[in-house]
């Protein structure tokens, strides 16, 4: 049950969205106010920054201009640039400028070799990243601890970055995107044999010039694998989707991690349509010898398991399908769109090429995917917490019920996606996917 106070600042946001108010409210009452409520828990999740820390550094933004926004977190980052540059200095490595420099040649090997002794701060970091476990780290490995602050110092602008870009389509923001997406790409490949598997950077091209952007992991040594087609939601990142689930890199599944279509690099606005996206994937995934096309499952988190729920009712390729925190069909009416804010709303108005409010409505309408609920024929694993401030729970309730072979499973008193548990349901997620695309009997992955 809603809270009178949260029900209050819902109401608050909605009103201030409707009228187009938050900036100038924003500069008053700071922009914490008008985020989404896992706002600082995904990004200290996925950076390992103090929560306290990142709270009170949210606590002083007062805007959500272009300009604002992005300078103020970027320089948030320039005290771990500087630390990351003094340990590659020492190890004799490039300088975070020039790994950014798009124009520059980076020896991705070389610097792979420098951080590998520290690999396990990237490797092993998980959904949620312990604020500890560099200082621990170096404790245990005093001769690694240049390279573990290297690649601490590194991840951690990536993140703020990432933070500077949200949620995207400003000039200032997409600068950001593009900077963060270069080092968390120069991260993964440079310590992909470190972690003992491969990354490819790929662009797999659709539409009138247009293309999906991804990273295919997949193990070392394994001639043709089973495969997770891997997709982040509005306003993630490939770094978001990607990090956490490199801990569990030997648990013999590839992955192939994608943007989702109306994101930051597509050009295509965001419609029923994209269903196309997702089978041009899996056309070009499916022909990879590498890849058992016969085994291949989807994994969506937020508005990409609105597509990993389509698609598990579409596409006869998918042999399984796990969805955290969809968005399904109650998300999309009126009542849906309550506390929403309205840098959400904008930013689905841009990815819908919708021209104002009234026009985004009808098109989220018109992507309700209550009629495909019954059509999903693989085992589904439907996620959420039970009282999700985002989006509607019960969308999750009714896809679990809708489809013939599903699992629900919703944590009590945790918000969207279920973040309080990630950890949790990390694990159930890939124990769903190694159930229903690795052969019976096959051992539980060695702890590495």
């Amino acid at each position: 049950m809603t809270s009178l106070p949260m029900l209050a600042k819902r109401i608050l946001v909605s009103a201030c969205a409707l009228t187009h108010t938050t900036e100038r409210a924003a500069r008053v009452l700071g922009t914490a106010a008008f985020l989404p409520a896992l706002f600082a828990d995904r990004f200290t999740h996925l950076g390992g920054m103090p929560e306290a820390e990142f709270r009170a550094q949210l606590a002083g933004c007062r805007s959500f201009e272009d300009e604002r926004w992005a300078g103020y977190w970027r320089d948030f980052a320039l005290p771990h640039r500087e630390r990351a540059d003094a340990a590659l200095a020492r190890l004799g490595g490039p300088s975070t400028g020039e790994l950014l420099d798009p124009a520059g040649a980076v020896d991705v090997e070389g610097l792979g070799k420098l951080l590998a002794p520290a690999v396990t701060i990237l490797a092993d970091r998980g959904p949620v990243a312990n604020p500890d476990a560099v200082q621990r780290f170096c404790a245990e490995h005093p001769d690694a601890a240049d390279a573990a602050n290297a690649l601490d110092g590194l991840i951690k602008v990536l993140v703020y970055e990432f933070v500077a870009a949200w949620p995207g389509w400003s000039p200032r923001r997409l600068e950001a995107y593009e900077r963060s997406h270069r080092l968390t790409e120069i991260l993964l490949t440079a310590l992909a044999s470190a972690m003992e598997v491969t990354v490819e950077s790929m662009r797999i091209p659709f539409g009138d010039g247009d293309a999906v952007r991804g990273f295919l992991i997949l193990p070392q040594g394994v001639e043709t694998v089973p495969l997770v087609l891997v997709t982040n939601g509005l306003e993630g990142s490939l770094a978001e989707a990607t990090l956490p689930l490199l801990a569990h890199r030997h648990a013999g599944l590839g992955l192939f991690v994608m943007e989702m279509p109306g994101t930051y690099s597509y050009r295509e606005p965001l419609s029923p349509a994209a269903e196309r996206v997702y089978s041009t994937v899996l056309d070009v995934l499916s022909a990879d010898p590498r890849v058992d096309a016969d085994r291949i499952g989807m994994l969506g988190f937020s508005f990409g398991a609105y597509w990993t729920t389509r698609m598990a009712a579409v596409e006869k390729r998918l042999r399984v399908a796990v969805a955290n925190g969809a968005p399904a069909h109650r998300s999309f009416g009126p009542g849906g769109s309550l506390g929403v804010p309205e840098v959400i709303v904008s930013t689905l108005r841009h990815a819908t090429g919708a021209t104002g409010t009234t026009d985004l409505m009808r098109r989220l309408r018109g992507m309700s995917l209550r009629d495909h609920y019954r059509r999903i024929e693989i085992p589904i694993l439907v996620i959420n917490g039970a009282n999700d401030t985002l989006i509607s729970t019960q969308d999750s309730i009714d896809i679990a019920v809708g489809a013939p072979d599903a699992q629900l499973v919703l944590y009590a008193d945790d918000d969207h996606c279920a973040m309080g548990h990630a950890v949790q349901w990390s694990e159930l997620s890939v124990r769903f996917l190694r159930e229903h695309l690795l052969p019976a009997g096959t051992p539980e992955p060695l702890t590495r």
